[in-house]
């Protein structure tokens, strides 16, 4: 591995220590003169192809509409992975296309887990057996899934008794699991691995930019053939609304699922070749699996793969290959999280309760699979890529997966250099590594702990995203004004994400508060509450760095907590509570209830009010900010007239009896208050072991 690294920096040319701002790469595109390669889309694929091509030596250009990673290369399933399902169908059709590509994506698993360390790792992953006959079938086929990954298998996979398999896995349902086998994929943080790829092309001279929108191909006639060629982009600084061109000899489409809009600007005619496929996945506590091992169910009730994995400490579970008309990212809906859930139902012992109210996040992925037009089966398609080439020279990377991202780019800068005839080497990216991975360690962390006095939790985090680079972000980290930590103040509570982290994500080319919450930290994909709760002091910090105006911050505010709402699942999660919601209580329930109710209402109002509240937590010297608690009621005020009704209340004790909602902050107050006036009321003061 050192020396491939070495040898693929030696033909590479310089790497800059300093990275260029998003102004400075604005000033690049218009006044750079013609660039060799033009890349569009700023996905792993796009991003990944202007590494490669500025690795080479080529003047390189990439244009993003968007963030960087902000489609599906921001909502995959976080695996790094060969593909199980497409070896068995190789094999079972003996399809050499589809072992190619397996035997490919093997190789390139090895290379994703070397070329960032800090953001990836190997992860066992679990297949529990119910039939005996299922043993040998799935040993056989994860023992040729190792033997093809030959030299660059992980670690060999190994069959576990029952009671081994309910000790890795203790959710596990007990009854008829005959035992499992556990294999190796990769598992990796996919925003920030798709941010490292776009910030080390720039660090080699690409003059990268996110929110950058291309408006049409320029074209120009050759005086030899007279043929019509595409010579570069018409392009709008989406943040400033300033046109201009974008002159290159080579223009690259690699915009995933938008890979067709892409090439009608180019020619209208042209018959599509991309069919979207969509993947649902939820986000659940972390107690519901294992810390190191996940989870997979190759065949579902409805034939799609089901996996569990664990991922930032949350769970993550989801489906594959469900087809779709569309090509931005659908919202998830109930059909679609009840579907999973009674999945993980299926797999999970009777004593794990599997509650609606657990699901902290849900999005949706769109995958974009080739296929022949006709095509409307997405299962049968593998996910092998295709490079076209079309009249007017307009190169086109599409389907492909994740995992080869850098064998996709390799064959599209060589189909470049083939077809415009650009001077260049060979590909320098095998051994490369990424942003943060040059001088990362596994203890890197405890430096920070040691230099900077950052709590464990937020320098292990720290170490695991930004790699080497953490020690910037420590270097910018306020002090607490604690004994301990000295430095790093916490967005919320429960996360290891700090205040430095939306300074230094400015400098990774954040621009709006969506691309803070959900790609620079990962909180909108870890929990949407806690996002939101982070919002209002993430849009102060990033309107210091960006001299945001006041209305220029409440619009960033809105627009997150749009986001979250339509696009991370919020919807679906408010929907369980809403003024509508039946109280499905027995009699005992609802006095119990109604009694808990009054303890705080007690001038029989019929409503509690943030007053209330406070009066009940001083008589048992609670303080509570009234920033927290006007949070706290409005997550239960359905109809928003700012106090809290009785129907109300029990509309939550309702939803939260049925499993549909969890965590609320109100219930929890509401029963720890009721508990401890009635300790201090059941205790007499002679047996108290004080007073007079």
């Amino acid at each position: 591995g050192a020396l491939v690294q070495v040898q693929a920096a030696e033909g590479a040319p310089a790497r800059k220590d300093h990275l260029p701002t998003r102004e400075q790469q604005i000033l690049a595109l218009q006044t750079s003169g013609e660039f060799d390669v033009l890349v569009i889309g700023g996905g792993a694929t796009g991003c990944g192809c202007a590494l490669d091509a500025a690795t080479r030596g080529l003047k390189t250009a990439l244009l993003e509409r968007d963030d960087f990673s902000s489609g599906t290369s921001s909502r995959s399933t976080k695996l790094i992975h060969g593909g199980v399902r497409y070896l068995q169908k190789a094999i079972m059709k003996l399809d050499f296309e589809q072992y190619r590509m397996v035997k490919e994506a093997l190789e390139e698993r090895a290379h994703l887990l070397q070329s960032a360390p800090h953001l990836s790792a190997p992860l066992p992953i679990m297949l529990p057996i119910y039939k005996w006959w299922q043993l040998p079938y799935y040993w056989v086929g994860i023992k040729l899934y190792d033997l093809v990954a030959g030299s660059q298998c992980l670690k060999s996979s190994y069959v576990l008794t029952k009671s081994r398999a309910l000790e890795l896995f203790p959710m596990l349902r007990k009854d008829r699991l005959v035992g499992a086998i556990v294999y190796y994929d990769g598992q990796h943080n996919d925003a920030r691995m798709n941010l490292a790829i776009a910030l080390t092309a720039a660090r080699y001279g690409a003059a990268t930019a996110n929110y950058a929108e291309v408006r049409h191909l320029l074209k120009t006639t050759d005086t030899g053939s007279g043929r019509q060629r595409v010579c570069g982009v018409r392009c709008r600084d989406v943040l400033t609304g300033k046109e201009f061109d974008v002159r290159a000899k080579c223009v690259i489409n690699a915009t995933g699922p938008f890979t067709d809009s892409v090439r009608k600007m180019d020619d209208q005619k042209v018959p599509n070749i991309c069919q979207p496929s969509a993947g649902v996945h939820i986000v659940m506590p972390g107690y519901y699996s294992p810390d190191h091992m996940g989870l997979l169910d190759p065949a579902t009730s409805d034939g799609r793969v089901i996996f569990f994995l664990p991922w930032e400490k949350m769970t993550i579970a989801g489906t594959t290959d469900s087809p779709t008309d569309v090509t931005s990212h659908p919202i998830p809906t109930e059909e679609d999280i009840n579907f999973i859930l009674s999945e993980v139902r299926n797999y999970l012992g009777a004593d794990v309760e599997v509650r609606r109210g657990d699901v902290l996040a849900a999005w949706s992925g769109i995958r974009p699979l080739v296929t022949n037009p006709d095509s409307k089966d997405t299962q049968s398609l593998s996910r092998n890529h295709v490079v076209t080439v079309s009249d007017s020279g307009l190169i086109t990377i599409a389907g492909g997966k994740w995992t080869t991202y850098r064998a996709m780019a390799r064959d599209t800068i060589d189909a470049a250099i083939q077809v415009h005839n650009l001077k260049a080497g060979s590909c320098k990216t095998m051994g490369l590594q990424l942003e943060g991975a040059q001088d990362w360690s596994p203890t890197l962390y405890i430096r920070l702990v040691q230099d900077y006095g950052l709590e464990s939790e937020v320098a292990q985090h720290l170490a695991s995203t930004y790699g080497d680079k953490a020690f910037e972000v420590a270097k910018i980290a306020q002090v607490t004004g604690k004994r301990w930590p000295i430095v790093g103040k916490r967005l919320v509570s429960e996360f290891p994400y700090i205040e430095a982290e939306v300074v230094y994500g400015v400098k990774e080319y954040a621009r709006t508060a969506v691309d803070m919450i959900s790609r620079r930290t990962r909180l909108a994909f870890l929990n949407v509450q806690a996002a939101e709760e982070a919002l209002p002091r993430i849009v102060d910090i990033m309107g210091k760095e960006l001299n945001w105006c006041e209305q220029k911050k409440k619009e960033q505010l809105e627009s997150a907590k749009t986001f979250l709402y339509y696009e991370m699942g919020y919807k679906v999660k408010t929907d369980q509570l809403t003024d509508r919601s039946e109280i499905s209580l027995v009699p005992s329930d609802i006095e119990r209830y109604k009694k808990r109710f009054h303890m705080f209402d007690k001038d029989k109002k019929g409503f509690i009010t943030i007053l209330d509240v406070q009066r009940v937590l001083e008589s048992i010297s609670v303080q509570m900010d009234e920033n927290t608690l006007h949070e706290i009621l409005n997550e239960v005020d359905l109809n928003k007239n700012g106090q809290v009704e009785l129907n109300e209340f029990l509309q939550l004790m309702s939803a939260i009896q049925k499993g549909r909602v969890s965590g609320s902050r109100l219930a929890v107050l509401m029963k720890s208050a009721e508990e401890n006036l009635r300790r201090r009321q059941a205790i007499p003061v002679d047996r108290s072991g004080g007073g007079l």
